[in-house]
């Protein structure tokens, strides 16, 4: 039997324990020894004064701000979703960190790619007030009114900003899996900032390049140089981590055969550390019938000596004897389909292949039209008939981002937290249908009031959040009607859940001084959750707080004339039960606790009020362990 607390996981109790399990030497008395630690790592510093460290006002205060944990909740809101029992998309109101630590149980190590587009910090955008001492009735208080303008004369001009990114970033990281990859957009005022607090949330040795994104070509005239482009940073969670090939649209093959399209790339490796000497394997000649050639003007080849046919070995470069890229197997099983020789301007021959892949690694630098800014207000405008929103990315720039970072049929989690108009949900939803891909997206975003004098404010959108969602309706609605034979199983919907206090009244310190829990526990269940509380909102923030994924399907049962909510997550192996079960029903009696039982769920979590006395929930209890079951209180 145990008691849950109303909190979200520890995070550094976690971090803690693993560090346990790869260093149990440098432990005393429980406490972590930070000089065996170093001496461990091979790392003796004599002066720690000159060790090179990137710092600011408040970083400290920001870094515990990440680790404080949260006894808010995620309230479910049917009303304004989409499919709301079937969807395995999310969309979450709320500040980012609040919500980050939340659904740091049910996902950590789940998502697979992030991608944010935070503020861009230029003095009149806004950065998250945040406030080590707030609780989620402060920010309820204030939801309207927690974003303010951030000037360089306020003298905190960078620090304010790193102090917002630094524990959201902190507490993505929790988030991604083991491969996972992350996205930051940015313009050049915080560029140098960003870098460093990357390399050192997610280590410099886990970054892997900086795109820069030309959207706009003719470039914004003021400044002194009319700045034409963007930054996107991208770091992966560990080594383990590969991005993808992408769609290469300049890339149209001009030679065919009855295979399809091909360039030619030579067979030879040019890299003279690859020899005749260190791998002599791929040291062997071909032999071309120079007169052969075909409908490409390519010549037969053959790996054994014939009459009257050219051998050739690999050229030498800079005196040393280069090599094959391919092995003699691997050559025999393609010849003269996929390898053949090319005749060279200079009358010689060379051995080329017939490269056939149409993606390409992503380039360093961005400049398409389909990633101009102009296109994504396009889009927008288009949508709603109207411009509603200022600026949002174009959904190919991160349909790009997609096709890099996840994979189409592997359930990907794609994170955005500082959602905005919600082109990361379009996107995803977007390239699901080009490639029958499965992946779920959560975006979370702020409900930050729209300026009264705006269009969107004219179109009856009273806040960000209320553009986000109806954006998503319109993209799904529009990807449904342009393809309606390709998106039959397409998930276009979204589960909506609101950042809010605790539903249990104790989880919210509603009282303030010490009692027996049964003896003052309240019979009536309107006034044991807070007000306006319903058991489904219960039923979810156990879900958070016990670490189960919020998609999960919940669905309330009568069992001997008990109402209880029945969770399932068969196929879940992340999940160690088949079903968890949640029971707010009062005073059960021992035939309904064993009728309880024979459901067959791993946990059970009961209300206090469920029953009459401590000997009913110790009746309870015996009940269940005849089961191999779990009983858990709130």
């Amino acid at each position: 039997m145990k008691k849950i607390d109303g909190l979200t996981p520890d995070i550094v109790a976690e971090r803690i324990k693993d560090l346990k399990a790869v260093f149990p030497e440098i432990f005393e008395d429980g406490q972590v020894d930070f000089d065996a630690l170093r001496n461990l790592l091979g790392e003796y510093i004599e002066d720690a004064r000159e060790k090179y460290s990137f710092t600011w006002a408040g970083k400290l205060d920001a870094i515990r701000l990440a680790q404080k944990r949260s006894t808010g909740t995620l309230r479910p809101c049917r009303a304004e979703s989409v499919d709301f029992d079937t969807s395995e998309n999310l969309y979450i109101e709320g500040d980012n960190l609040e919500v980050l630590k939340l659904l740091s149980g049910s996902y950590m190590n789940r998502v697979k790619m992030i991608y944010i587009d935070p503020p861009y910090n230029t003095g009149n955008d806004f950065v998250y007030a945040d406030d080590f001492s707030d609780s989620i009735a402060n920010y309820k208080q204030v939801i309207g009114d927690s974003a303010k303008s951030n000037a360089e004369t306020a003298g905190r001009y960078h620090t304010n900003w790193l102090n917002m990114m630094l524990p959201r970033l902190k507490l993505a990281r929790v988030l991604l899996q083991a491969d996972g990859i992350i996205f930051v957009s940015c313009d050049d005022n915080e560029s140098t900032n960003l870098k460093k607090l990357m390399d050192e949330v997610f280590g410099e040795y886990n970054y892997i390049g900086q795109i820069t994104v030309v959207g706009n070509p003719g470039g914004r005239d003021y400044g002194g140089i009319a700045r034409m482009h963007d930054y996107i940073y991208v770091y992966s969670k560990t080594d383990a981590a590969r991005l993808n090939l992408i769609e290469d649209k300049e890339n149209c093959f001009t030679q065919f055969d009855e295979r399809g399209g091909f360039e030619l790339r030579e067979l030879r490796n040019r890299n003279i550390k690859f020899n005749k000497e260190n791998r002599p394997n791929l040291y062997y000649p071909f032999h071309i019938n120079t007169m052969s050639a075909d409908a490409n003007g390519l010549y037969e080849i053959s790996l054994e000596p014939k009459v009257g046919w050219l051998k050739l070995y690999p050229l030498e470069s800079q005196g040393i004897n280069t090599v094959w890229r391919w092995g003699k197997e691997k050559s025999k099983a393609n010849l003269n389909t996929e390898i053949k020789a090319k005749r060279m301007i200079n009358g010689g021959y060379q051995i080329v292949e017939k490269y056939r892949e149409s993606r390409v690694m992503a380039r360093s630098v961005w400049w398409d039209k389909d990633t101009n800014t102009e296109k994504g207000t396009l889009t927008v405008k288009e949508l709603f008939n109207s411009k509603v929103f200022d600026y949002p990315k174009p959904v190919e720039l991160l349909i790009k981002m997609l096709q890099m970072g996840t994979c189409p049929n592997e359930g990907d989690i794609v994170l955005d937290f500082f959602s905005g108009s919600a082109t990361t949900a379009h996107a995803v939803m977007q390239q699901n249908a080009a490639d029958n891909g499965n992946r779920k997206f959560i975006c979370i975003q702020l409900p930050e009031l729209i300026d009264a004098e705006t269009n969107a404010f004219k179109a009856g959108y009273k806040n960000l959040c209320e553009i986000g969602k109806e954006r998503i309706r319109r993209a799904a609605k529009k990807i449904k009607d342009d393809a309606p034979m390709l998106t039959a199983e397409l998930d276009t919907g979204f589960k909506v859940f609101k950042l809010d206090t605790s539903n249990l009244k104790r989880w919210n310190n509603e009282y303030t001084r010490d009692y027996d829990e049964l003896a003052m526990r309240i019979k009536d269940f309107y006034e044991y959750l807070m007000p306006d509380r319903t058991p489904l909102d219960m039923v979810y923030e156990i879900m958070l707080k016990y670490s189960l994924p919020l998609t999960l399907p919940v669905e309330a049962v009568t069992v001997a004339n008990a109402t209880v909510h029945m969770i399932s997550h068969a196929g879940d192996e992340s999940v160690d039960a088949y079903k968890v079960l949640v029971c707010m029903q009062e005073d059960l009696s021992i035939e309904q606790m064993e009728s309880l039982s024979a459901l067959g769920a791993g946990t059970l979590f009961f209300a206090d009020r469920c029953f009459a006395d401590t000997n009913a929930m110790t009746n309870c209890d015996e009940i269940l362990k005849k089961a191999v079951q779990e009983m858990r209180l709130f």
